[in-house]
């Protein structure tokens, strides 16, 4: 499955928690499933507006992720051993820039959902940290495995990963940015996300095809 189609597949799963059976849900599955639903009908509310600005709408949806992603922990762990030499100025840009990332490549894509949907698996508590699993069920049959991973951050579970069919978010950003660290520099990791962050707020988000 390509980063892109699993950016498609991320984002029906957000839209269709709503849709989900509630025979079995633990507190990390409630509290994920409570800022969905919100997350729902701010969205349905803005397409019900024929004014409604395209930043408007990237506002609103950048205040929901916030509730429902730990943007600092996923950057941090993405970052990995890079992370330690930063600079607290150096740490607070990534985790924005790495927030606007994640928004381009999975939170934009929610209209780009396709009528799957969504069945929970069941769920695993150890301490503070959790594991939500599911499974996605596409229009064609096919069954494709999501975990989120969370943890319990000021009272409040927090998604800082996801999983779909096997392979980690974290782990799939983690390569990329070692990859550009080693071979040139974190500056120019920098730089590269700055690029593409431009390139999208002049482009505006994902067409449907």
């Amino acid at each position: 499955m390509t980063l892109v189609r699993r950016g498609q597949v991320l984002a029906a799963v957000l839209l269709l928690l709503l849709g989900a059976p509630r025979a079995w849900a633990g507190v990390p599955t409630d509290q994920l499933k409570t800022q969905i639903d919100r997350a729902i009908k701010v969205l349905d509310d803005l397409a019900g507006k024929k004014d409604t600005k395209v930043q408007e709408r990237r506002t609103a949806v950048r205040k929901i992720a916030n509730e429902i992603f730990d943007f600092g922990e996923t950057a941090k762990r993405s970052l990995a051993r890079h992370w330690t030499p930063r600079t607290p100025a150096e740490r607070e840009e990534f985790v924005r820039l790495f927030a606007d990332l994640l928004e381009r490549s999975y939170i934009s894509r929610i209209e780009l959902y396709g009528g799957e949907k969504i069945a929970y698996v069941g769920e695993t508590i150890d301490g503070d940290q959790a594991v939500v699993r599911t499974r996605l069920v596409t229009r064609q049959g096919t069954e494709i495995p999501v975990e989120y991973r969370m943890h319990l951050r000021d009272g409040k579970w927090l998604v800082y990963d996801v999983v779909i069919e096997g392979v980690s978010l974290i782990a799939n950003y983690r390569a990329q940015f070692n990859k550009i660290i080693t071979t040139s520099s974190y500056e120019e990791l920098v730089k590269k996300m700055k690029t593409k962050q431009e390139e999208f707020l002049q482009d505006g988000p994902p067409k449907r095809t």
